[in-house]
């Protein structure tokens, strides 16, 4: 069973003497001489990681987050292995966590375009996030960043990405300058900075994709909309590949809504190459009015309860490029939830005052997968 800290009558954890989002010097020191030694055994088939759990202000539930290099030896961090980590959050608050983020410092590799990113396994350490500097002025990233989406089914989706996610890494992290993040799964790179406080608890950030909104790929069709089951639509991939629909197009029942929106989002993954058991397209429907724009939005299990940080990025970028059927947002965009700002300039697209807690942290075994 994991340990916690402070986990008691089903409340979340405390967090153990942490200053500035850095996990206790005892649990790393322990962790750290835990993994040496097995090490030098050349024994890792079980170990215990340190996790870290945060919840994004906004986001439908908290993040698992995971530091790569503080991993056992030769872990892989694969469907197997993460199945046996879910397991081990029976009994504990976060039993029906649904996301987990892997992050670690960005392993830089030549100059010049890179054939991609990749996780790197070495002896002596646990995965780590390996890129390239990429072309164009993109900054080197300081952190690289994996998501992994916990399926209803149990399975993973290892495809999407999750902008509330890399927020958690950030946090977890503790650094308090700007951090450049890139996302393995997206390929984004995205620039996380603090704003000035306000007053109120805890820092806000705002988050920019390095991208220019009329990027080559920002419309995976090639087309600003396509029509779906006879209804036109906006696809578009920044951040996440997410489908766009005007609500007016569909009933005001909120059961019919859903609905109609779960079969168009079948219909796009068809057409994108998605299995239908993928957590992608993600799909959100809009209404333009007087006061702005509205958007309700579908996650995994159900609706989210404000708008993805991913799904603001792809929504501002639409807004961004001339005939899609979004309009560019002019103020704030209206959620269920409250509101979300963001902003698009020629090179980036940014998603402001969002913020994420660390909840706690739990000491988890780790069980290497057999790949012998």
């Amino acid at each position: 069973m994991p340990t916690t800290a402070g986990a008691r009558n089903g409340q979340a954890p405390a967090t153990v003497g942490a200053r500035n989002g850095q996990a206790p010097a005892t649990d790393e020191a322990r962790i750290g001489a835990r993994r040496a030694t097995a090490h030098r055994r050349g024994t890792s088939s079980a170990d215990t990681v340190l996790a870290t759990v945060v919840r994004a202000e906004d986001a439908p539930g908290p993040t698992l987050v995971l530091r790569l290099d503080q991993l056992p030896v030769g872990a892989l961090a694969l469907g197997g292995e993460l199945a046996r980590l879910r397991q081990a959050l029976a009994g504990t608050a976060y039993a029906d966590l649904h996301k987990i983020a892997l992050y670690g410092p960005a392993i830089r590799t030549g100059t010049g375009t890179s054939a991609g990113p990749a996780i790197r396994t070495g002896p002596g350490t646990g995965p780590a996030i390996r890129t390239g500097r990429g072309p164009g002025p993109t900054p080197r990233p300081d952190l690289g960043y994996r998501f992994v989406q916990a399926l209803p089914d149990r399975a993973f989706d290892f495809r999407a990405g999750c902008g509330h996610s890399l927020l958690a890494c950030v946090v977890a992290d503790g650094r308090p300058g700007p951090v450049t993040v890139h996302a393995v799964t997206t390929g984004d790179t995205v620039l996380s900075e603090r704003e000035p406080q306000d007053g109120a608890a805890g820092h806000a950030y705002t988050l920019s994709f390095l991208k220019p909104p009329t990027a080559p790929g920002t419309l995976p069709t090639g087309r600003p909309v396509d029509v779906l089951l006879g209804v036109p639509v906006s696809l578009v991939r920044y951040g996440n590949p997410y489908v766009f629909v005007d609500a007016c197009q569909f009933p005001e029942d909120e059961a019919a809504l859903r609905h109609h929106l779960l079969a168009l989002r079948a219909e796009a993954a068809r057409v994108l190459g998605y299995p239908p058991r993928s957590a992608l397209p993600k799909i959100a429907a809009f209404a333009a009015g007087p006061e702005g724009v509205a958007v309700r939005a579908l996650t995994v299990g159900g609706w989210h309860p404000r708008l993805a940080l991913t799904g603001a990025a792809a929504l501002a970028a639409a807004g961004a490029i001339d005939g899609t059927v979004v309009p560019a947002p002019t103020g704030p965009v209206r959620t269920p939830g409250g509101t979300v700002t963001v902003s698009t300039a020629p090179d980036r697209v940014r998603v402001h005052h969002k913020r994420a807690t660390v909840l706690g942290r739990l000491e988890l075994p780790w069980r290497i997968h057999a790949t012998a």
